[in-house]
């Protein structure tokens, strides 16, 4: 059973076009790959419930209940094992152009893939917490110029010393005080962004062909009881994070990779701790909570 709040993909399903999914070397949008999937599921024999919310997940003998509510009415469903791939909501940028420019020059994450995109341009970076500091750095070892953008005076605020005072060192690194973004513009791909000082409300035009939000996530996890443990900033904790649990002290086995503190429980995707935020990661990740789940449902044989 498969159960979707809005609709199947969530963060994949509504971008623009994925370029860094392995099979598809001209790209494919969000929208056609996740319908691809829902197929391919509905193939194996996986039941979509949409729009159905978990609203709590309870823990019984030998079974685990998640709470739902399903159009309106409230429903019970118990299950053996449970895979929580809820995501996260990220901080978007209130820029015009925006959403239709996500996956095709708005991202999410640094990582190598974005960074070989980058080779020889001027990108810009939102954000004045650690993220966006060791993003900046990051992507300044590839582009020509790195604009760090962020909304305050300066980084010490928001940003660790040791790593502030590496971006400031850096050469190719451009530090925007006091600004935002107001409007993108691309054909197929980012073309340009203009950015205001929220001071003086002046605006300038920045060729671009990238923007990185880093302002931060929210992990969909409010619906989820004390016994599943998450980290600082709320994501779902697994693996050898969750060893020393309670409901593992007493298990016959240490728990699965994407396992949580609870045994039977799995996390996948960007709800977890740890993970790279990116769509590729996050179809992996659901693969091997599956086999963790097989390997659980072993046991009851």
């Amino acid at each position: 059973m498969v159960l979707e709040s809005f609709a199947p993909g969530g963060q994949a399903g509504s971008s623009s076009l994925i370029e860094n999914f392995f099979g598809f070397p001209t790209g494919i949008s969000g929208g056609e790959l996740t319908n691809r999937a829902q197929l391919q599921a509905f193939r194996f024999g996986a039941k979509f419930s949409t729009p159905a919310q978990a609203l709590s997940l309870a823990f019984g003998e030998g079974d685990h209940a998640a709470v739902l509510q399903i159009v309106g009415s409230t429903a019970k469903l118990r299950a053996k094992c449970v895979i929580i791939a809820t995501g996260a909501d990220y901080n978007r940028i209130d820029a015009d152009g925006r959403e239709r420019l996500e996956g095709r020059g708005v991202y999410y994450a640094a990582t190598a893939a974005e960074r070989q995109l980058c080779r020889s341009a001027t990108v810009i970076v939102a954000g004045g917490g650690n993220s966006a500091g060791q993003a900046a750095m990051f992507l300044s070892e590839y582009a020509e110029k790195v604009l760090l953008m962020i909304r305050g005076a300066d980084l010490s605020k928001s940003m660790s010393s040791y790593l502030s005072l590496r971006v400031e060192a850096k050469k190719n690194i451009e530090i925007i005080c006091h600004t935002e973004i107001r409007k993108m513009t691309g054909e197929k791909h980012l073309e340009t962004v203009e950015l205001e000082n929220i001071e003086t409300h002046e605006r300038r035009t920045v060729q671009t062909s990238a923007v990185f939000s880093m302002t931060g996530a929210k992990p969909r996890t409010d619906w989820l009881p004390p016994e599943i443990e998450r980290d600082d900033k709320g994501f779902v904790k697994t693996g050898a994070a969750v060893a020393d649990a309670p409901a593992w002290k007493s298990a016959k086995r240490p728990p699965g990779l994407l396992e949580t503190s609870r045994p039977g429980i799995f996390a996948a995707g960007d709800v977890r701790s740890g993970s790279v935020k990116r769509c590729t990661a996050a179809v992996g990740e659901g693969g091997m909570a599956v086999e963790g789940v097989h390997q659980v449902l072993g046991t009851y044989a």
